[in-house]
């Protein structure tokens, strides 16, 4: 058995997730089998950043310390919450070590734990305010005739708590005489790690489809998201790891796509959203009613007698993956606070909310039915990637391009 049987580390009350500026307790064990010659035995708390240019690789490129003490955790400037994905992970822990006389084998031991430093939504600029983004594509049918889509998309919020449902509206202004494709949306996460340069991880975390608009038709769509248990956005006080959200919807045909940047964070918008005057039958966050203008002649004959563009229709869901249960196999860490309310209001959300530190979350398939979207019987997989590892393809823009007030110290370095 040896002399050393027993070396191991426990923390007060089985806990193992802390808040910055918390103190750490705990218990170092040691039961031996024989006598063992020691000069000392050192208890360490550290906090430390890596990074890699390869996936699952722990030889690190370039790495950075938060905090190394044996009394207490760092100040809420260096301790980052915990987070771990494929290039680079901020592991915590606590190490002990039993220095034996020289020529004899040191014993050591550690114990991960988890720190959560809250992102609170109402500290970034606008985030009450509803989010909208709109784009005009053009494109051709039937060889010589033109036309064009106009897409706008918009959300209640700017930012979003883990159980939250976020409330998306879509208005597509079909200007043509060619039905355009299905609506898609998606929530993207992008991870960015500064290595010898920006790795950039996008995946998609849950997808919403529509059915296409009718030509000569204007059509809107209602739908939402639960956000399921993600890390959140921004990790402040990690300068080598940086997670930015996105809601993006698109049409294939024509190509057609706007991004509109969403902040995921610990404590909810505690602020009514303040929106513009909405049209009847609108919701109050979508953006006012745009009267189209006119088409060309030979394509206002064959529109004749069609429905007008300011009597939209209904578009219905086709298909929906999305997280079930919410936070089913997503890393949640066990002593973690438990889920909160799903009731949609932000007084039920605790300051604590639980902690992932996982960036590969799997989220079920959900395929179209005769009753709506219905889960499929098959396993969990895992999401769509846009990119295949090592140096992924061009990611969608920063949150420093997409929203000009947002505060520069939650965005990477360019």
């Amino acid at each position: 058995m040896g002399r050393v049987q027993l070396f191991e580390i426990s923390l007060s009350h089985g806990r193992v997730v802390y808040s910055p500026g918390e103190p750490l307790a705990g218990t170092v064990r040691v039961r031996l089998g024989a006598p063992l010659p020691f000069r000392a035995i050192r208890v360490t708390c550290t906090g430390s950043c890596g990074v890699s240019n390869k996936a699952n690789d722990a030889a690190w490129v370039a790495e950075e310390d938060y905090f190394n003490s044996s009394l207490s955790l760092a100040d809420k400037a260096t301790a980052p919450t915990s987070f771990e994905g494929p290039f680079g992970k901020i592991v915590h822990q606590v190490r002990a070590a039993i220095h034996t006389p020289r020529f004899s084998k040191d014993h050591k031991c550690s114990l991960v734990f988890y720190i959560l430093s809250p992102l609170n939504l109402n500290s970034i600029p606008d985030i009450e305010q509803p989010n909208v983004a709109s784009a005009t594509k053009k494109f051709s049918y039937k060889l010589v005739k033109t036309g064009s889509v106009v897409l706008t998309a918009s959300t209640d919020l700017r930012g979003y708590v883990v159980g939250q449902a976020l409330q998306l509206h879509a208005d597509i202004e079909n200007q043509s005489g060619k039905d355009t494709s299905p609506v898609v949306a998606s929530l993207l996460q992008k991870v960015s790690y500064k290595a010898k340069r920006w790795i950039h991880d996008v995946r998609t975390i849950a997808e919403v489809e529509g059915a296409g608009v009718k030509a000569w038709r204007r059509a809107q769509w209602h739908e939402q998201i639960l956000v399921p248990a993600l890390p959140q956005s921004a990790l402040p006080g990690c300068s080598l790891i940086h997670i930015d959200y996105y809601l993006q919807v698109s049409l294939k045909a024509p190509e057609a796509t706007v991004t509109l940047p969403v902040f995921i964070g610990n404590i909810a918008v505690n602020h009514a959203p303040l929106s513009p005057r909405p049209g009847p039958g609108l919701p109050p966050w979508a953006p006012p009613l745009v009267v189209p203008s006119a088409p060309p002649q030979e394509e206002a004959e064959a529109a004749a007698g069609g429905p007008h563009f300011l009597d939209p229709v209904s578009l219905s869901t086709k298909s929906h993956s999305q997280q079930q249960p919410l936070l089913a196999t997503l890393g949640s860490v066990p002593g973690a606070p438990e889920p909160c309310p799903q009731d949609g209001s932000p007084a039920s959300y605790p300051l604590r909310p639980p902690l992932c530190i996982s960036t590969g979350a799997t989220v079920p398939y959900f395929a179209e039915g005769s009753g709506g979207p219905v889960p499929t019987t098959s396993t969990l997989i895992l999401p769509p990637e846009y990119s295949s590892w090592g140096y992924p393809y061009e990611a969608p823009p920063s949150y420093e391009q997409s929203c000009g007030g947002v505060d520069p110290s939650l965005t990477p370095e360019s």
